[in-house]
């Protein structure tokens, strides 16, 4: 817990940075739902007492689907897949895009709570912002329109959404910051890379052969596991299972 508070005084920018980032997808989410509620004449709050407490469950879970990562081998040892998202998708699906940021933040704070920090917080931030990337346009595409069709257009989208933001995001920002908090040269990162890949020789390399491969395979598996599962145990979520 200490190492943890410390890890934040050091890296204050960072942290508001992280989250500024935060409020924005929380923006994001909140505008797309009152707009689908106005034009549904829905009343109620977002989130509702049971919204609250699946959130709280789902959060935990998927907190815990984020320390169980798994190595790809065609990706450096700091890249890890893992089904973290699969938990906000499916109540992004059931209660929201909001329920789904929330999901997405709290077993951010409560992975670190337990674990704490590997990456000086550049790893939780890219969990968040490339996992919001999927759950914001997969649950909004979802929300106007709540069938099969749209469910399948909208984890397909996400992944594709996914798999963009997650390259730029990396390439721009996250390897930069990442390689400036650990006071290494960015050419460090790419031969971690290149002795998984000797074609990886830069960082576009490094985005393309990897970054993006990882997105792909994580969004589809994620997608698919929600639109299988999704509609048997929606009832269950929402309360209306007879």
């Amino acid at each position: 817990m200490n190492d943890l508070f410390m890890s934040l005084k050091e890296n204050v920018t960072f942290v508001l940075e992280f989250l500024g980032l935060v409020v924005l997808m929380f923006v994001i989410a909140y505008v797309a739902q009152k707009i689908a509620r106005k034009k549904e004449n829905a009343s109620g709050r977002i989130l509702s007492t049971r919204t609250m407490a699946v959130t709280g469950m789902f959060s935990a879970i998927s907190a815990i689907l984020m320390i169980l990562e798994i190595p790809v081998f065609f990706a450096p040892s700091f890249y890890k897949f893992d089904f973290s998202e699969l938990p906000a998708l499916i109540g992004a699906f059931a209660f929201g895009p909001v329920a789904g940021v929330m999901i997405e933040f709290i077993k951010i704070v409560i992975k670190c709570l337990f674990k704490g920090t590997s990456t000086a917080f550049v790893g939780e931030l890219a969990n968040f912002v490339i996992g919001c990337s999927l759950i914001l346009p997969a649950s909004i595409i979802y929300l106007f329109r709540k069938n099969k069709k749209t469910a399948i257009a909208g984890c397909i989208t996400g992944t594709l959404i996914m798999t963009v933001v997650g390259s730029v995001f990396n390439a721009v920002y996250l390897l930069p910051k990442f390689a400036q908090m650990f006071g290494m040269p960015l050419e460090a990162i790419v031969e971690m890379a290149t002795a998984i890949n000797p074609k990886i020789t830069s960082i576009s390399g490094l985005v393309i052969m990897a970054v993006a491969p990882l997105n792909l395979l994580k969004g589809g598996a994620v997608s698919l596991i929600t639109i299988l599962i999704y509609k048997k145990i929606s009832g269950i979520l929402k309360g209306s299972h007879n």
